[in-house]
C-alpha cells in the first residue's frame, strides 16, 4: 500500500466514524471528508489497482475500504 492510498484508508475509516456519529444523533460534516478522498484519489499513481480506482470513481467507499484492507473477497458483485 502507498501512501495514498494509506491517507484514502484512513479518510474512509474516518468517514465511517462520522456516519456512525449522524446515526446517534451527532452533527458531523461530511463534506471535508469527501472532498479529501476526491483529492486524494486524484493523486492516485499510474499503475492503481484498476479495481480500487472503480468503487473510488463510483463512490462506493464501502467497498474502496474492504479492498484497502485486503477483505476485497467480502464485496458483493453487481452495481456499485
Amino acid at each position: 500500500m502507498n501512501v495514498v492510498e494509506a491517507g484514502i484508508l484512513q479518510t474512509l475509516k474516518d468517514l465511517d466514524l462520522a456516519v456512525a456519529q449522524i446515526r446517534a444523533g451527532t452533527k458531523a460534516d461530511l463534506l471535508p471528508l469527501f472532498s479529501k478522498l476526491e483529492k486524494l484519489t486524484s493523486e492516485l499513481p499510474r499503475g492503481t489497482d484498476p479495481q480500487l480506482l472503480h468503487y473510488l470513481h463510483k463512490k462506493s467507499y464501502e467497498k474502496a475500504r474492504l479492498h484497502l484492507e485486503g477483505r476485497d473477497a467480502e464485496n458483493a458483485r453487481g452495481s456499485c
